[in-house]
């Protein structure tokens, strides 16, 4: 479940073309903007939200993520991630990538929203860790 506060008149409510089949939740640029060559911008969405889970009431935090329709057009959506607690405005992060300034109109779908349970824990600090088969091997371990 995804509650949400209009922040202005202008907002628009997210939405799901397929409940219970997306994934996300697509948001919508408050206001026009030009995205310049090269460069990151903040995007206003004019909401705040409060997710949670639908079946036990848990808080789920949101992952942000690109449009594939943008990204086909060299934006991507950089700032990912709006923790459970946080109730102020929906930012989305977008950085164009292209050489050329692309428009974005108010009120088109910018990002997905995207909510995931909330794992964190406590952090223990230790003296070993438990072994593993993949121990410390890191980058190209598993072959190229």
């Amino acid at each position: 479940m995804l509650r949400v506060k209009l922040l202005d008149p202008a907002a628009r409510l997210p939405t799901v073309a397929h409940p219970g089949e997306d994934l996300g939740y697509d948001v919508f640029s408050l206001a026009a903007v030009v995205l310049s060559p090269l460069t990151t911008t903040r995007v206003r969405t004019g909401i705040a939200v409060e997710a949670r889970n639908p079946a036990t009431g848990e808080p789920l935090g949101l992952l942000v993520r690109d449009r594939s329709s943008l990204a086909a057009r060299g934006i991507a959506s950089t700032g990912g991630v709006i923790d459970a607690g946080y109730r102020g405005e929906v930012l989305i992060v977008m950085t164009n990538l292209s050489d050329q300034a692309i428009q974005i109109n108010a009120g088109e779908k910018i990002a997905q929203m995207i909510p995931v349970p909330v794992l964190t824990g406590p952090v223990q600090e230790m003296h070993t860790l438990d072994e593993s088969a993949r121990a410390d091997k890191g980058f190209g371990s598993s072959g190229r």
